[in-house]
């Protein structure tokens, strides 16, 4: 029971050689918590965009295909890589004073991170509400006729 005794110093020892694993465990979870607080970001940011092109459009079909196309190119430009992407979107009219709503759904792999037990892939959303502009002039009023 006397080399118990002798052991004096070891905890020091043992501490040096577990701190640079503790440190990397922590970089590891902090890279993937800014990926997914990153991704969220940039999917707010295209949900507007998207809702804002939207927006501007006069009729719901060409309204639908403007937030799909704008929503996809500024996820891509951003770097956000949706394994499916849903755009959805509503208007209460397009008139002016009306509103247009865009919900985007991706779906982003986080499959490198699986090392510190984090699901391959998670479902992130965002949605966006955009009015459409009150001084928007109709189709009609647009050929410049004079008075």
């Amino acid at each position: 029971m006397a080399w118990w005794r002798k052991d004096s110093g070891s905890v020091a020892a043992e501490l040096t050689l577990v701190t640079p694993f503790l440190v990397m465990l922590l970089v590891f979870i902090a890279v993937v918590i800014h990926r997914g607080v990153d991704a969220r970001l940039r999917l707010n940011d295209a949900a507007h965009q998207a809702a804002r092109a939207a927006s501007i459009e006069n009729t719901p079909a060409a309204a639908a295909a403007a937030a799909r196309s704008t929503a996809a190119g500024g996820l891509a430009s951003a770097g956000v890589t949706c394994q499916s992407l849903d755009v959805e979107t509503s208007t209460s009219a397009l008139r002016p004073g009306g509103t247009v709503t865009v919900a985007i759904a991706c779906v982003v792999d986080f499959g490198d991170a699986l090392i510190l037990g984090v699901a391959g892939q998670r479902r992130l959303s965002a949605t966006a509400i955009e009015p459409v502009d009150i001084w928007r002039s109709a189709a009609s009023d647009t050929r410049g006729g004079g008075s």
